[in-house]
């Protein structure tokens, strides 16, 4: 239904009300013109006159312009809006003035309405400018709904694509299938370590089924080591995280959204040091100050491994996690990546109240 409707900005405005529905209001707002002009009318019969020719003038350039841009909907679609836009005002001006022409001979035939040119022009004229009017303000609420339902369609969209990726950080089938691997070969090979690595893969998955929640920031660096703990194996030298953290006492007051920092190593890991045979090195520098807690994530891009930066700047992207911190730590959270030829420095940056103050 939301498809059909955003197919083209202006509705099937024969399929919103009945024909019926539609007369009903065409005779209504004859009534009110004609009682808006009633001191041009001096008796009764001539306001019945007045009401029948504006009835009969509605009807002729309403209904039939309504079903014309219904039948021209599919040549319109494919029609600039603006364009569009200026076609369908000029279908309901033309319609409008020639409705009325049509309507004045006749009561002029009949000698209802004496014929005057000048009069004639500017009734002719002012009823196009009005007709005019009436039918932008109608196109610009229906361009005002239509991008209501894009925004209403993107923001549904986003949120099944944030719960998809919500759900593959949760079990990422790459990183899974890796560990199992791993795991394969070290239980023949070097059952004791694998022992050790089956129990980080469980811390960390256990974190991971747990969902999007407020943990502390140790715990965080603990399931970071977790995960660069696992991938080493099958990475070896490949990967060297340095950490600049601040002491254990400022540490254990620092809270964060689980697996925020891990993922964000997981995608620099996936993008970049998978993708070369040097040694990716990884400087993740925490401060804590002024209320804020930064995060800075830096990576040094290999030197002879050919890398597309702009390739990066679309793999590198942060919106999910984001959006995970905005949720708890507010609308001024964020995580903003900058990818240059040499590097790539991804600082997380949110809120965070010192409860010893």
């Amino acid at each position: 239904m939301l498809a059909e409707r955003l197919e083209f900005f202006v509705p099937k405005v024969m399929e919103m009300m009945t024909l019926w529905q539609w007369l009903q209001y065409i005779l209504a707002w004859a009534l009110f013109v004609t009682i808006v002009g009633r001191h041009e009318l001096a008796t009764g019969p001539q306001f019945l006159v007045a009401y029948l020719a504006k009835c009969i003038q509605y009807i002729l350039a309403i209904i039939p312009t309504l079903y014309l841009i219904d039948y021209l909907r599919p040549i319109f679609k494919r029609i600039n809006p603006i364009r569009v836009s200026l076609y369908i005002v000029l279908m309901f001006m033309l319609a409008s003035t020639l409705s009325m022409l049509l309507v004045i001979l006749v009561l002029i035939n009949v000698g209802w309405l004496a014929y005057e040119r000048q009069a004639l022009g500017l009734q002719l004229l002012f009823n196009m400018i009005f007709a005019g009017g009436f039918t932008l303000v109608f196109l610009l609420y229906f361009m005002r709904r239509h991008r209501e339902l894009i925004a209403l369609k993107q923001s549904f969209e986003y949120k099944l694509s944030a719960q998809n990726d919500l759900i593959k950080a949760r079990l990422s089938p790459h990183f899974f299938f890796n560990t199992i691997n791993s795991l394969l070969s070290l239980i023949e090979s070097n059952p004791p370590y694998a022992a050790r690595l089956l129990e980080h893969v469980s811390a960390l998955f256990r974190a991971s089924f747990n969902g999007v929640r407020e943990i502390s920031f140790e715990e965080e660096v603990a399931l970071c080591k977790h995960y660069v703990t696992i991938e080493s194996y099958r990475l070896a030298d490949k990967l060297v995280v340095n950490w600049q953290l601040p002491d254990d006492e400022v540490m254990g007051d620092m809270v964060i959204t689980a697996l925020t920092l891990q993922s964000i190593i997981e995608k620099i890991l996936i993008n970049v040091v998978e993708m070369t045979t040097e040694t990716i090195y990884i400087d993740i520098a925490v401060v804590w100050q002024d209320h804020r807690v930064i995060i800075t994530v830096s990576v040094q891009l290999p030197s002879k491994t050919l890398m597309i930066v702009h390739d990066l700047r679309q793999h590198v992207n942060f919106r999910m996690q984001a959006e995970r911190l905005q949720l708890y730590f507010g609308p001024s959270s964020s995580i903003k990546s900058t990818v240059t030829n040499t590097q790539i420095v991804t600082i997380i940056d949110y809120p965070l109240q010192d409860a010893g103050l």
